[in-house]
């Protein structure tokens, strides 16, 4: 037998493989953190990809706003913004003329508790911060895209701005393909329509993970954060454990994909062959603190599992599904294609989750380890449930038979599989 721990909440269960069955744990290829994040920060600033510095972009007496990701995304705000403040108050920018802007997108505005966690109490005493809200009736309209026809509509404080500086992660993202860079335009201070109709794109096939070529949300938000005029972004990647490896800083697209080639080397990882089943967990807390996050890890799976096969989807799930429109549509759509016209007709998020998961669930079957009660898991969310890792394995044995080959992932919301030799 080999015995794999996984991350579930704050603890680990462990899962006990017959050795045979046994093809391997699929994992990050970590890097380490830097010694010193602000020294890091400083070196990205003073050597800009692509851009003139900061210090040469910016006028005394110019307006300057700060986009910084709101308390859903683990980037380290509180660690890049006071490096640009200093930054611009010694070009001569006051502080009463910098406003940061947490991008919300659609999530619910930034409370002062968040606020002081994301930032710092010194940040939020020196200047202006606010939180995006996609429905103000005072969005400022930028432009069409060409090449998709989504209308932009901006946060007010940010398109009027003088200078635009936008801070965040690089990691994977479901259809944008990567977080960071261009998406904190669309979606972070987007309005409403804007977000709605860029993410309708997620039916396309080029819109997944880790793919930025012909991926319509992709090139739609590069094109809304031109029409913005953003002038700098200063991004970052971290490891599993939240610390940062690298900081990129500089122009908006050649920064950016400096970053995702990081990315890439982290947490893209070639594996031989598929298996028929695949134990996955997102990552423990908060990766599996509802359904609604720890689904990544499913994605993800789905890549590494044969047509037919089994996941075991192992995340605690203390706070239940998560999102209510995901619950609502599991809930009150009968197929896929229901799921798919009503993204169509009326894109809404949350939505994206129950078109995933109906999708995976004509691939696979699906068992769910978690506290969430097995009611609403196997009607609404159409998943087979089980108490222990272990059972699930048994359970997973039946289905697919004795000699099933197993991959594990500890890591699985931010862990991208590939299978090297193209096998289907």
């Amino acid at each position: 037998m080999v015995d794999v721990w996984l991350p579930y909440g704050k603890t680990e269960v462990c899962v006990r493989i017959p050795t045979r069955t046994f093809s391997g744990s699929i994992e990050p290829i970590e890097k380490p953190s830097v010694l010193d994040v602000g020294v890091e920060i400083e070196r990205a600033l003073r050597e800009p990809i692509g851009s003139k510095t900061l210090s040469d972009i910016v006028e005394p007496e110019q307006k300057v706003a700060i986009v910084v990701d709101d308390a859903t995304r683990p980037a380290p705000s509180n660690l890049m913004v006071p490096p640009i403040l200093d930054q611009l108050n010694r070009k001569g920018v006051r502080d009463e003329n910098i406003t940061v802007i947490f991008g919300c997108g659609t999530h619910k505005a930034v409370t002062r508790e968040q606020a002081v966690r994301l930032l710092g109490e010194d940040v939020l005493n020196r200047v202006k911060a606010v939180s995006h809200d996609c429905k103000a009736q005072d969005l400022v309209y930028v432009g069409k895209t060409k090449k998709h026809g989504t209308k932009v509509y901006l946060n007010r404080a940010f398109a009027e701005a003088d200078v635009k500086i936008l801070t965040g992660d690089i990691c994977f993202h479901y259809y944008a393909g990567y977080g960071g860079g261009r998406k904190s335009v669309l979606a972070a201070v987007s309005g409403e329509e804007t977000i709605k109709h860029n993410h309708a794109m997620l039916l396309h096939p080029k819109a997944k993970t880790g793919v930025l070529e012909g991926n319509p949300i992709h090139e739609d938000m590069i094109e809304a954060a031109k029409l913005a005029e953003v002038d700098f972004i200063l991004n970052v990647v971290v490891n599993k454990e939240g610390e940062v490896v690298k900081a990129f800083a500089g122009d908006l697209e050649q920064a950016f994909y400096e970053g995702t080639r990081l990315v890439d080397e982290m947490y893209r990882v070639g594996v031989e062959r598929k298996a028929d089943i695949v134990v996955v967990s997102p990552g423990g807390h908060p990766a599996d603190v509802n359904l609604f996050q720890a689904y990544k890890g499913v994605d993800n799976a789905l890549r590494v599992v044969k047509r037919g096969g089994v996941i075991i989807l192992v995340a605690e799930c203390p706070e239940g599904h998560g999102n209510q429109v995901f619950y609502n549509w599991m809930a009150g759509l009968k197929d896929l294609k229901a799921v798919e016209r009503k993204i169509k007709r009326s894109f809404v998020l949350g939505g994206h989750k129950a078109y995933y998961l109906m999708k995976a669930l004509r691939k696979v079957q699906m068992i769910l380890v978690s506290s969430m009660p097995d009611y609403y898991v196997a009607n609404v969310f159409k998943l087979k449930t089980a108490r222990a890792v272990n059972d699930a394995l048994n359970e997973a044995f039946s289905i697919t038979g004795k000699k099933a080959k197993v991959w594990v992932m500890p890591q699985g919301n931010s862990t991208l599989p590939e299978v090297k030799t193209g096998e289907e």
